[in-house]
């Protein structure tokens, strides 16, 4: 997994960006943003669901070791939180969604890259952060890739029809 999935048709988005902005046409800029954000939303939305309800199994907590869990925050939501959007109207333009490790805690940093990547879907972490004692846990691989491919064809239309309709409005 990149990180992240780009939006870009970079002649054609930046040919339209340069002409809106020498037609001094916020509103066309804005409805230009709108417009690309509502193409990418789908995929957004998508990740995110894609994340929450992905099954991930583990051999469970033996029943010699009680106790509540140390930590209290829920794992897919924390991920799928972290998994951003945005567009641009000037230089780059485009949509991009990415997941935003700021948004992670340090321990959670790569763990969706490793979930992406997972080798047969088994990520090996330490347990509660004990770098001696391991474990294994199965999580469905290539979620991100899978997801993206299948929005990538409807994605290109939708972008290639914003741009015939914005160049329509500038004119030619």
């Amino acid at each position: 997994m990149a990180g992240d999935i780009r939006m870009l048709n970079t002649g054609q988005l930046l040919e339209l960006s340069r002409r809106l902005r020498a037609a001094g046409g916020a509103p066309l800029q804005r409805n230009f943003a709108r417009r690309i954000r509502r193409a990418a939303e789908p995929l957004h939305r998508d990740l995110r669901d894609a994340m929450t309800g992905m099954d991930i199994s583990g051999p469970g907590r033996s029943t010699r070791q009680g106790g509540p869990s140390p930590t209290t925050r829920p794992l897919r939501r924390t991920l799928a939180e972290a998994i951003r959007i945005s567009v641009r109207t000037t230089g780059n333009p485009g949509a991009r969604i990415w997941v935003d490790k700021g948004r992670l805690p340090p321990d959670l940093r790569n763990m969706p890259k490793a979930m992406n990547e997972a080798p047969g879907g088994r990520v090996r972490h330490p347990v509660f952060a004990n770098r001696r004692r391991w474990a294994n846990t199965y999580v469905t691989p290539l979620w991100w890739d899978r997801t993206v491919r299948r929005h990538e064809p409807r994605m290109r239309a939708e972008v290639e029809r914003i741009t015939d309709d914005i160049r329509r409005q500038l004119g030619g």
